[in-house]
Parts: structure tokens; sequence; C-alpha cells
């Protein structure tokens, strides 16, 4: 794999709204340089040169002190492009990784002293209807939940609303918290009232989930996304101690579709207007979470 092979991805503009000291974005990935780390899969789109100094960069312009990568499907359960940022992040870095049931405690203790606090599973399809190459689904979860339990690991899933309402009582069981990406994966068509919505609101609510506040992957109404507003309120009423926000740069399978960073950011100030909120969110929820200090 070769630069010649990956696009550049779009670069934020500062956000009109400053962020408060410690905002950190909680869903990022980071690809390449390619001839260093070589992806292990196949990828369904298009690959970012996406690499460890550009996501900082990113970063600092938008005003984050602290990041979130999460591990993506291109590069199977090989972490060493995300450990590798870890290292030169400094500390303002955290990592989600990839791991099956086969991983040893050895290895993902040094994966946890990396900077690697949780294990992504998924259960979403590519556009082709497959597994995505390289991805882990949950039925690996109740195998790694002892050593995720010992280790202080989450467990960050994407599927859709309608699966959580199957999946989430046998994941709860398991006791390692849940983290659910691009709000859940909700079906906009069928209305705030419909019960998959419901359903994850309720967990919300409870606290018995942390959900991320990634707008691009639910709607279409760019750059706006007024479709997605009275969803998104629902889930600030019901519990904003359990909200994370996450840009998802570089936008993997956007193409000219990619937003803003910063015009994300704005979005969300002006969704969420009183300061306090959008503290918690930005910075308190994460800290706890991720262990920012």
């Amino acid at each position: 794999m070769t630069a010649i092979d990956s696009v550049a991805p779009r670069m934020p503009q500062a956000p009109a709204t400053p962020l408060p000291p410690g905002a950190c974005d909680s869903h990022t990935h980071v690809f390449g340089p390619f001839d260093r780390f070589p992806l292990t899969q196949p990828s369904s789109y298009p690959l970012p040169m996406a690499p460890a100094a550009l996501h900082a960069q990113m970063l600092d312009t938008v005003g984050a002190a602290c990041g979130v990568l999460v591990q993506p499907a291109p590069y199977g359960s090989d972490p060493a492009p995300m450990l590798a940022a870890l290292a030169l992040g400094g500390g303002r870095l955290r990592g989600v990784g990839v791991a099956d049931a086969t991983i040893s405690v050895t290895e993902l203790t040094r994966w946890s002293d990396a900077g690697i606090r949780g294990l992504r599973f998924v259960e979403m399809r590519d556009p082709k209807g497959q597994r995505y190459a390289g991805s882990v689904d949950t039925t690996h979860l109740a195998a790694l939940a002892p050593a995720m339990r010992a280790l202080g690991m989450h467990a960050q899933l994407w599927a859709s609303a309608a699966d959580y309402q199957r999946l989430l009582p046998a994941l709860l069981a398991l006791e390692v918290p849940l983290v659910l990406d691009h709000m859940g994966c909700f079906d906009i068509a069928r209305g705030p009232a419909d019960a998959a919505f419901v359903h994850l609101l309720e967990r919300l609510r409870a606290g018995q989930v942390w959900i991320k506040l990634s707008l691009c992957r639910v709607s279409k109404q760019a750059p706006s996304y007024d479709d997605l507003r009275p969803f998104h309120d629902a889930m600030v009423a019901a519990n904003p101690a359990r909200l994370l926000w996450g840009s998802d740069w570089p936008f993997v399978r956007m193409g000219d579709n990619a937003p803003d960073a910063g015009a994300l950011l704005d979005l969300l100030a002006a969704w969420v207007p009183d300061p306090a909120v959008r503290r918690q969110i930005l910075v308190d929820n994460p800290a706890l979470l991720y262990g920012f200090v």
C-alpha cells in the first residue's frame, strides 16, 4: 500500500465557540503511513492518509486537548498504528482496540498499559451486507469479559438500535461498561417514538450504557442534520452524564460528504447551549471513562 492508493482527509476549521479546557474528541481513527503500517485486511473503502501527526493537527485545530483512537477494520486486530500514535501523544490520547477471544491476558495487559481502554465489537455490515473484514462480533465478549473487568476496560459496540434490543440484556450481565457508537444507530425514519430508540433512551437514562454523539453516521442531512435534532435533544435530556462527543474523523466512506469537525462542534454548541452540560459531555465524561487526568 502506498500513498498513491490513499486520499487526503478533510481537515477542519476552528469552531466559532471555543472548547472548554480538557475537551475530548472521543471517536477518531489513524491510518498509515502505509509503508510503515500496512493493512492486515482488505479495505471496503478508499483509505485516508491520516497518520498520527495529522490527527494531532486536527485535534489542535478544533481545540481538543484529548482524543480517543478507535481501531479501524482494515487493520484488523493489529494495534501497531494506534500504539505508535499513543506513544507519540504524550498522554493526550487513549485507544479502543480490536481483539477476539484468543488474545492472551499478557497481551491485553500490554495494550492497557499503552493506553488502550476498551475493545470494539461490531455487528453492523458493510455496504454489501458482509461483516467488515477484520472486525470482531459480540460473541467474543463473554470470554474476554473477565480480563476486561480486571483491567478496567469497556466494550465499544457498533450495532443497530434494533440489534441492541436483542443484545443488551446478555451483554449488560457481563458487567463490562458498554459504549454505543454513532448515537446507537437508530432509524431516523421511524421517529423518536420508535420502540428501538425508546429502548436506547431507557438504557441511557438508567446509566447502563454510554452513547457517542457522532452525527455524520446517522443523518444524511449534512451540514444542518436537522432530522437528528429531536433524537439528540432526547438523549441530552435523558442523561448527559453518559454522553460522549466524537467527530469520527477522518470520515471514511464519506468522500465529498465528509463534514468539518469544527462545524460539528459548533452544532453541539447550538444544540446544547448550557456550557456546564457541554463541559460534562466534552470534558468530564471522557475523563471518567478513558482515564484522562
